[in-house]
């Protein structure tokens, strides 16, 4: 087993993969599956050799320093392939989100100017005439027959880039700078005006260092990525994270949850990243599971949990809650060491019931500004009350405490963005002093632990003075009988009313005929609140929530749509 490389000798994020790529070169590096099928895998010496067809093709197309390369992929090898051979030629990655409409990533696109995109052909076919206005477009998986010319003088994949190296040059590696940017992000949401965070090479060079010491990947393990890889938490923890230690990465074309559940248990997964929907659908699933066993045998089992929780307290140990909670393990493989969770809220009681079961959820707090996770949960011990403490190197601060110690939590460190793309005044709100202006409000308790409540817009102030944050209350009605539920401020989905008129209002979405059920359900768990916590009206809502790529609700984006499509007359009171 070998150790991850450290990284404060280097340069650039490039150069580092670089030499991760040579020091592990036997190991398998990547992996894709297909449903029940293996599509292909990579070693780190295969890997490196596909990256360098890739790259010689960038270098002939005069594409090079400081040059911007957009990925347009959804997970699989060649969305990583395609990022290090870009780095090696020293260029600044744009990765966009493929889940997001045509209109919107062409947005991104004329913003980024890009000279280089590569993008999956069903994605690229969504584009209309004149959406892309890039000089080097290589799109991957089209179909022999297409004419990618006539679509907008694309090149195809498979045409160069995988051809025979043969005697041809070697590509050059560019060196990069430490103060270089190295990658453009854009943030959550996209309406109004775009941001990409500039993320330099410090600021990744940073985060895997503060991380890594945390949370080191080593060679034989096995990280599942299916968040996507444009997402700043899977690019950090599947991408950066496994290669700089010889792991290898699974991608998974097809996220059913029978082919989620088949490539756990194949390639004995031992890491993962999801976010807090998926995290409650394992829970649901272990839950129905044992539901359908024997009484006798869900008390047996809640004693070897108590005895795994006992012997764990201090520190998680796979091998003990292996043992002792085997049938459990095995539904998630049998090999699962660690879940990493983030993107939004995580449930404090989801989180310490998965740790009960050996199964660790590392809890972190972070934006796309600070490139990934400003605090995180170092597991010594466990604690799911909060969002953990501040990785090595990043400063928090709570700015203007209320009585409560509560106020907007402001973050520092060599991990913070250089700034947004052609946007000096967006730059100089969100970074003051060079304190990042995070819009997230929460406290810091007495062992520099951070605990959110909501975001500062999203409030209201009650008539007894109590500030009270929506997003703290939804977790006290999950599960109820709806698809999806969010609380609002009337305020911030309708401004202007009156102060004294301020309530809490639950948005829903749900099938015909669970009005009732719902309402009667909230009903009783909204008496069990403080009068001043309480919801007061229920708005139905017919579309789906909008959402980021790693299922973060668009709050703002929802509050817009209301807004823009139902009057206050909407609410129905409780």
């Amino acid at each position: 087993m070998s150790e991850m490389i450290a990284p404060e000798r280097y340069r650039s994020l490039g150069e580092l993969l670089r030499d991760a790529l040579l020091t592990f070169k036997s190991e398998v590096a990547l992996v894709e599956a297909s449903r029940k099928k293996e599509k292909s895998a990579y070693t780190y010496a295969d890997f490196s050799r596909e990256a360098m067809k890739v790259a010689r093709q960038l270098e002939e197309a005069g594409i090079g320093a400081g040059d911007r390369v957009a990925i347009l992929m959804s997970n699989q090898p060649r969305w990583l392939i395609s990022a290090y051979a870009a780095m090696y030629r020293g260029c600044v990655l744009v990765p966009l989100d493929y889940k997001l409409e045509a209109p919107e990533q062409a947005a991104l696109l004329a913003h980024a100017k890009p000279q280089a995109l590569f993008v999956e052909y069903p994605i690229f076919r969504l584009f209309g005439e004149g959406d892309i206005d890039v000089p080097f477009t290589v799109v991957t998986e089209a179909p022999a027959s297409e004419d990618l010319m006539e679509l907008g003088a694309a090149q195809r994949y498979e045409d160069f880039l995988w051809a025979e190296y043969g005697d041809a040059t070697a590509p050059t590696f560019v060196q990069r700078e430490r103060d270089d940017v190295a990658a453009i992000v854009y943030s959550s949401g996209t309406g109004g005006r775009p941001k990409g965070c500039m993320l330099t090479n410090d600021a990744y060079l940073e985060q895997y260092r503060g991380l890594g010491s945390l949370f080191p990947m080593t060679t034989g393990d096995r990280y599942f990525s299916i968040l996507p890889t444009n997402h700043a938490i899977d690019f950090m923890v599947g991408f950066v994270g496994p290669i700089c230690g010889g792991a290898a990465i699974i991608h998974q074309r097809s996220l059913r949850p029978e082919f989620i559940n088949w490539t756990m248990k194949e390639y004995g997964v031992t890491h993962m990243a999801v976010v807090p929907l998926i995290l409650e659908a394992f829970e649901r699933r272990i839950r129905e599971r044992l539901d359908e066993t024997k009484p006798t045998t869900r008390g047996f089992l809640e004693v070897l949990t108590s005895f795994n929780q006992l012997l764990t307290d201090r520190k998680p140990n796979h091998d003990i809650s292996r043992r002792l909670l085997k049938p459990v393990h095995d539904a998630f493989g049998g090999h699962l060491k660690m879940i990493f969770c983030g993107g939004a809220f995580t449930d404090q009681a989801r989180a310490e019931f998965f740790y009960r079961l050996g199964i660790p959820v590392v809890i972190g707090y972070g934006l796309t500004e600070a490139c990934t996770v400003a605090t995180v949960n170092d597991l010594k011990p466990f604690r799911g009350d909060s969002v953990g403490k501040a990785v090595d190197g990043v400063e928090i601060r709570i700015d203007t405490p209320t009585g409560q110690g509560i106020g907007q939590v402001l973050v520092k460190g060599r991990t913070l963005m250089k700034g947004y793309l052609d946007d000096d005044e967006q730059t100089a709100e969100s970074i003051k002093d060079g304190w990042l202006q995070t819009g997230d409000l929460g406290w810091l308790d007495a062992s520099g632990h951070l605990h959110l409540v909501g975001r500062s817009k999203n409030m209201i102030v009650t008539a007894g003075g109590k500030n009270v944050y929506p997003e703290d209350i939804e977790q006290k009605f999950e599960g109820l009988p709806c698809d999806e539920l969010a609380v609002f401020a009337t305020n911030f989905i309708w401004p202007g009313g009156d102060l004294e008129d301020e309530l809490l209002v639950a948005v829903y979405r749900g099938e015909d005929g669970d009005d009732e059920a719902l309402r009667s359900e909230l009903a009783q768990r909204n008496h069990r609140l403080p009068d001043f916590k309480r919801v007061g009206g229920l708005v139905r809502w017919d579309g789906d929530f909008p959402r980021t790529a790693s299922m973060k609700l668009k709050r703002g984006v929802l509050a817009d749509m209301l807004r823009e499509n139902l009057e206050r007359a909407a609410i129905r009171p409780l």
